[in-house]
């Protein structure tokens, strides 16, 4: 029998002992370095659990709810369940992929890299309940953007690994949102990381898409780390949500094969450093930070471009990847365990801290919360890594308001 089958077979008996009936407790503290990962680990599951499950009975659409802003909900059922597995896959991908292994923790993984092989199949099959037509609305762009990037970040199990048959059907499902042209803003990057996801799998990409959006974003790059989304500058986590992930991940993809790409490397790379450096000083010694700007109610997922770095091994000089672990478990906590945060079966529920649907702008639906997820990537770092290895360290904000002398924070220029 197929590894695969084994474990198809083994699913039922091993998912009901993964998450007891009380794992959507409200974790009493943030834990301390020794617990981290696990507290961690605990949370992504209270997240993914629900939604990878009923994708593996092919029953996401019987059994998801969606909450959305009033009069969107029709409109939300076309799209509401792609963001939630693509924002999901494209936080949990990094973990996904790294090497087997025996005890909780790789038993877990295993079982989760399953869930999302059989669920990505599920989406893409014609004939299952839970089929997604990526052509049949213009919101599919941006989700298929995500999975494209879940995919250059697991490039294993999330790509070489699969069917050859689910490869090709996630290549057509690319190539459906191709009809939809990109507004001028941070969907440009959307449209050019589909374009890399095809490239990824081995088939035609449209370079023209990618150069596009490189060369617009370089134009809108507006000073000290930050680029506008589109002509103009907004105040909020777009930076983070999209444009330096895209834009590192894209170069780290096909950098090399243009000149003019390859010159950006540089600046985008130190633009990304003061970035990250910025979004660290914006978490405050509670773990609260500015609920400023659209789309808050993607609510720890305003850190994923500070994950990303982390992830990447990216960091300022400065700061240290103990201080950025104990930054983002304080964001986790606040962000993802007050109450009401998941309805009474573990579903997300659109708020920032809580239930707080006044948030929900009206593209929000409960599948667009689920870019919380992203904010997990540090998972993709093995325990032995210094992130996790490391003895607790106070961060930033913890440092100055006790009255610590630390240095200056400065712009930079280019």
């Amino acid at each position: 029998m197929r590894r695969r089958d084994l474990l198809k077979s083994a699913l039922p008996s091993a998912l009901a002992t993964m998450l007891p009936a009380a794992a959507y407790a409200e974790p009493k503290a943030v834990p301390t370095q020794a617990s981290d990962r696990a507290f961690w680990l605990r949370q992504l599951e209270l997240v993914v659990y629900p939604l990878l499950t009923a994708l593996n009975h092919r029953r996401l659409k019987a059994t998801m709810p969606v909450e959305a802003a009033s009069g969107q909900l029709e409109s939300r059922y076309h799209t509401t369940y792609l963001e939630a597995f693509a924002r999901t896959l494209c936080g949990i991908s990094p973990w996904l992929e790294l090497p087997a292994e025996y005890g909780n923790e790789g038993n877990s993984r295993a079982m989760y890299v399953f869930l999302a092989q059989e669920s990505l199949a599920a989406i893409l099959d014609p004939k299952s309940p839970d089929y997604i037509d990526f052509g049949a609305d213009r919101q599919n762009m941006v989700d298929a953007a995500f999975l494209a990037l879940a995919i250059l970040r697991a490039p294993q199990v999330l790509n070489a690994k699969l069917d050859a048959s689910v490869r090709k059907q996630l290549a057509d499902a690319f190539r459906a949102t191709r009809k939809f042209e990109p507004p001028m803003n941070n969907w440009l990057l959307f449209a050019a990381g589909i374009e890399v996801g095809l490239r990824a799998l081995g088939e035609d990409w449209d370079r023209k898409r990618v150069d596009f959006a490189l060369r617009q974003h370089a134009a809108w790059y507006v000073g000290d780390g930050m680029y506008g989304d589109g002509p103009h500058f907004h105040f909020d986590y777009y930076n983070s949500f999209v444009i330096q992930p895209f834009l590192l991940a894209i170069l780290d993809a096909v950098g090399d094969e243009d000149p003019a790409w390859k010159a950006m490397i540089s600046a985008v790379a130190k633009r990304a450093g003061r970035y990250a450096h910025i979004q660290e000083r914006l978490i405050a010694p509670d773990g609260s930070y500015p609920a400023t700007g659209r789309s808050i109610t993607y609510r720890c997922g305003a850190f994923h471009h500070l994950a990303d770095a982390a992830l990447r091994h990216a960091l300022p000089a400065d700061i240290s990847p103990e201080q950025v672990r104990c930054a983002l478990a304080a964001v986790i906590r606040r962000t993802l365990t007050p109450p009401d945060t998941f309805d009474s079966k573990g579903w997300l529920r659109i708020g920032l801290a809580g239930h707080q649907p006044a948030l929900g702008e009206t593209y929000i639906s409960t599948g667009s919360l689920y870019l919380c997820a992203t904010a997990f990537l540090p998972l993709g770092l093995p325990a032995e890594d210094r992130f996790w290895a490391g003895a607790d360290a106070p961060w930033s904000s913890q440092q100055l308001w006790s009255g610590v002398d630390l240095h200056a924070d400065h712009a930079i220029d280019g």
